[in-house]
């Protein structure tokens, strides 16, 4: 469960309720001894009559209280359901339910009308002696006054408290943690499984409905609830019986899970990972609901999925870790088909961060797999015509073998070999202007291993290289050399230049283009200015341009 929101959770009960009280009642009964004050010129024996009243005035004001009580509940019942129906058809019918089932509501409405009844009973009460004994219901009278005045003071409190119900990340909480109790205390198997789909659908409606409204901030807890869950859920696994882990029965009608096969079916069921898949797939939704719409919120899947990922290397939890990487290509897929460039580059971000996490928790064959699928999407994204998919995946697979280097993986020349694989013949211009990209990373790459001395690695990457166009690695050379900054020069994301070359690797970067027989050299200047900053003006042989 959130510990942080239980932690909250009486703060916020103070400021809703306490703080108003205490402000009100202040306020009035400061009011009512400043202006008692002046009326009885600072005879404070007057105030006796609060405690002892008239019988007279006693009963007038007592047969009133009966109706005031009756107004403001009816006006307190009016507003809430104005604002509870209105939330209700903006995010989720789940709202009114919720609504109904809070015991504060029927505690507050329940004292108004008890209230209410005791007001009109006190004022029934009493009697001056002509046909029964005289009576004055003091006592009755003082609660009865009493309650109405915790009537009036509870009305803004109460009203602070439906308003910060109805906030829609609230509303996303409760359900959450409804769905998470439901999970551990169902009757019955169906019953739990019914309540625990219910609650991942209506915190995904949520998010859609925000999303048609563009409530950004909205559909973004959502996105975060479900992740929520799913780490909630996996500290619940061990408490939860094998019939609860099938896909049968009214769980296998589920919209999500119709469509599959007697045998997907079973494979999820032996696998254990329905509720994580059913999660994953209203992410799989709302991504696709956002794809060129509203970009931040594929992001924030991304993330939340690469979260997911971690969170299944940390528990050893294979099945969830497989399952992930099977929806980030589904992202990847989605993302293709609808030409959403930046989110791919977004997307393989994330999806590239979760290969070096892979490979920092010892899972080196993860890493592995992890690349094959950047070469295999970069390469659809190439024949559908968005090159810079293939740049961008050739740079992450770049960074990819750099961080294997430094950590000596044993998979070092098996994430070298899907690297070289990456680029193919040209097809167009814009195709070429892709594959100039590939390259480009292909030569950081190499730099890379001459500066920390892995002179084989970077003669491979030589040996890929060899037959290419001399104009073309020379202007490839030349852009590497001329790229001053790391950081990119417009805002983006990743916040980073993918041609720069740290200064103290350009050297090595020149050594690497020595190596090409019959290649233009480049222009001095060009290279004093690059090497400037490390006081470096000597270049390999061969490099040095011709005297005059």
């Amino acid at each position: 469960m959130d510990l942080n929101s239980e932690k909250r959770e009486p703060g916020r009960r103070r400021r809703i309720w306490l703080a108003p009280l205490l402000l009100l009642f202040g306020s009035a009964f400061a009011l009512f001894l400043l202006t008692f004050l002046v009326d009885s010129g600072g005879d404070l024996s007057a105030l006796s009559l609060i405690y002892n009243p008239d019988p007279q005035v006693a009963h007038d004001a007592i047969s009133n209280a009966g109706e005031i009580v009756a107004g403001v509940l009816g006006i307190a019942i009016t507003v809430v359901a104005i604002v509870v129906e209105l939330a209700s058809n903006r995010y989720t019918h789940r709202v009114t339910e919720l609504f109904v089932q809070e015991p504060i509501n029927f505690a507050v409405t329940g004292f108004f009308v008890v209230t209410a009844i005791q007001a009109i009973a006190v004022g029934l009460s009493f009697s001056d002696g002509s046909t029964v004994p005289a009576h004055e219901p003091t006592l009755g009278m003082m609660v009865a006054l009493g309650m109405l005045l915790l009537c009036l003071l509870l009305l803004l409190p109460y009203f602070a408290f439906v308003f910060d119900f109805l906030n829609p990340v609230n509303i996303l909480d409760r359900i959450r943690r409804h769905t998470m109790k439901a999970i551990l205390r169902g009757t019955s198997t169906s019953a739990r499984q019914r309540e625990a789909v219910r609650g991942v659908e209506q915190i995904a409606d949520v998010g859609l409905n925000a999303m048609e409204h563009k409530d950004k901030g909205i559909s973004m807890a959502s996105v975060d609830v479900l992740k929520a869950m799913v780490v909630d859920y996996a500290n619940l696994r061990g408490d939860l019986d094998g019939p609860w882990f099938r896909v049968e029965g009214e769980l296998a009608h589920n919209p999500d899970f119709v469509s599959m096969s007697e045998q997907v079916l079973d494979a999820v069921s032996d696998r254990k990972i329905w509720f994580e898949m059913k999660i994953l797939r209203k992410y799989q939704t709302l991504y696709n609901e956002a794809l060129n719409r509203m970009r931040d919120i594929n992001y924030l899947i991304a993330i939340n999925t690469r979260h997911l990922a971690e969170h299944a290397l940390r528990l050893r939890h294979e099945e969830l870790l497989q399952l992930v990487v099977k929806f980030f290509n589904t992202y990847l897929r989605a993302t293709i088909n609808a030409r959403d460039v930046r989110t791919a580059y977004n997307v393989l971000h994330q999806y590239r961060r979760l290969a070096e996490r892979a490979l920092e928790e010892g899972r080196p064959e993860t890493c592995v797999e992890i690349a094959q699928y950047f070469k295999y999407y970069g390469l659809v994204g190439f024949n559908a015509k968005l090159p810079f998919v293939l740049e961008t995946a050739a740079y992450d697979l770049c960074e990819l073998n750099e961080i294997a280097f430094q950590k000596q993986a044993p998979i070092r020349s098996e994430l070298l070999q899907i690297f070289l694989e990456v680029d193919k013949e040209s097809e167009g211009e814009v195709q070429e202007l892709s594959l100039r990209g590939v390259r480009k990373a292909q030569v950081k790459l190499a730099s890379y291993y001459l500066a920390y001395g892995d002179e084989p690695a970077a003669r491979e990457i030589f040996r890929d290289m060899e037959r290419e166009r001399r104009d073309r690695l020379a202007s490839i050379r030349d852009e590497l050399l001329g790229v001053r900054t790391s950081e990119f020069w417009e805002i983006s994301d990743r916040g980073v230049n993918f041609d720069f070359i740290p200064e103290e690797q350009k050297e090595h970067l020149l050594e690497f283009f020595s190596w090409f027989v019959d290649l233009a050299p480049p222009q001095l200047e060009t290279v004093r200015e690059s090497l400037v900053e490390v006081g470096r003006y000597t270049l390999p042989p061969g490099h040095l341009p011709p005297a005059g």
